[in-house]
């Protein structure tokens, strides 16, 4: 069965990868539904289908891998239920109970459907919350209305612990937001991308930047790919990171270009990489277009081990786009958006973060403000917006600005 439904999607146009196994002796099912799972959990494949003789094992194998929802299906009715109802991406058949042909529609249903529904989206972020059990997730507020013998004093102190948990976390303290207005110069450090991007930009500025970087504890920093070998050797045992920017500042190229920067950065060191999408293609409405054109930068930022920002350039966006643009960058498995690039008719605004807060934080994605940042004052404004991440040029200013309000 898998031999014939692999060259039958293959014929289809699908790019099929065969993890094994490759014989007719008897095998451990869990070793592939592992295979399986974790290459639709890392990004390497949308999809994943495993086989064996019912499909109940390897779906119960393939659920143990974080972020994975595995369904186990024997109609096409089913398959369609784990797609729309539970965005279920690893099916599972058994080759002992449905027959090839019936197998073809369960598949053809399963990669033809998708989860849309809000009701839908909002139980299957429930479902992944069980994996994390985040103080403020969707599954722990239902816990908090649901009858059980925990008196609501129980409740608040097990949140509170895990609120505390999460907020000593390390590299938490980029994802808090300004609380009463104010933060203190350390914590809006580690929410910095201390930024140079300008064309003009020297080696020795670059140095500077860096420099800056390792005395004030910046997140990162962030510089044109030219430069990532330079930043990644100045920054070496500081913990600051190299962030790069692709396909920038305009996003209007292949993204297998915007790909092969991404790697060749990520080979230099760059820990991060922000990449500009096409913009004319998301106002043309062509949003699969701007899914593929995210889809492969993710795949290099996957493959190299980096965290993937999606530039949107919202000043060019209608909020019907920026709305758009944050579901294409959700299902290309970005792990932020991004307001600006800062070479544009605007930069972030108030309005644009919180729309994008709004959008990505069920799916827990981060927001980075950047473009016309250039003061306490600023930052503070887009943190309470909904910003995760500052981008900056003027961070030195802003801290010494920050310890100033204290």
């Amino acid at each position: 069965m898998k031999s014939a439904l692999a060259e039958w999607l293959r014929s289809l146009g699908h790019n099929v990868q065969d993890l094994g196994c490759r014989s007719t002796a008897a095998v451990d099912y869990p070793l592939f539904a592992a295979r399986v799972a974790r290459a639709v959990a890392s990004g390497r494949a949308d999809f994943g289908i495993m086989i064996d003789g019912a499909g109940i094992g390897s779906a119960m194998a393939a659920n143990k891998i974080p972020t994975v929802r595995a369904a186990a299906c024997y109609s096409v009715k089913l398959a369609t239920n784990a797609r729309v109802h539970n965005d279920a991406r690893v099916l599972t058949l058994g080759a002992s109970v449905t027959p090839l042909a019936e197998a073809r529609e369960i598949v053809t249903a399963f990669l033809t459907q998708s989860c849309t529904e809000p009701r839908h989206l909002r139980r299957v972020q429930m479902i992944s919350s069980l994996e994390t059990t985040r103080a403020d997730s969707p599954f722990v507020r239902a816990l908090q209305e649901t009858e059980m013998n925990l008196s609501e004093a129980d409740i608040d102190r097990i949140a509170s612990r895990v609120r505390q948990i999460v907020s000593s976390a390390p590299g938490s303290s980029c994802r808090g937001g300004a609380g009463n207005g104010r933060i203190s110069p350390s914590a809006l450090a580690q929410m910095i991308d201390h930024t140079l991007l300008k064309p003009e930009a020297t080696k020795d500025d670059i140095l500077k930047l860096c420099a800056e970087a390792r005395q004030h504890r910046f997140w990162s920093c962030c510089v044109n790919a030219a430069w990532a070998r330079t930043a990644s050797d100045a920054l070496r045992g500081s913990g600051v990171k190299t962030c790069c920017v692709v396909g920038f500042p305009l996003g209007a190229m292949p993204p297998e270009l915007k790909a092969m920067e991404a790697r060749r950065a990520i080979r230099d060191g760059a820990r991060e990489i922000d990449t500009v999408i096409n913009v004319g293609l998301a106002k043309a409405g062509d949003w699969e277009g701007v899914y593929r054109d995210i889809r492969v930068v993710s795949e290099s930022c996957m493959d190299g081990g980096a965290l993937l920002k999606v530039i949107l350039e919202t000043c060019l966006l209608t909020a019907d786009e920026i709305e758009k643009a944050c579901a294409c960058a959700v299902r290309a498995r970005a792990k932020f958006v991004k307001t600006s690039t800062g070479f544009n008719k605007g930069g972030a605004t108030a309005e644009d973060v919180a729309l994008m807060s709004r959008c990505v934080k069920p799916y827990r994605l981060g927001v980075k403000a950047s473009g016309g940042v250039r003061s306490y004052a600023d930052a503070i404004k887009m943190i309470e917006a909904g910003a995760t991440r500052i981008g900056c040029s003027s961070s030195v200013k802003v801290l010494e600005e920050a310890a100033a309000a204290r």
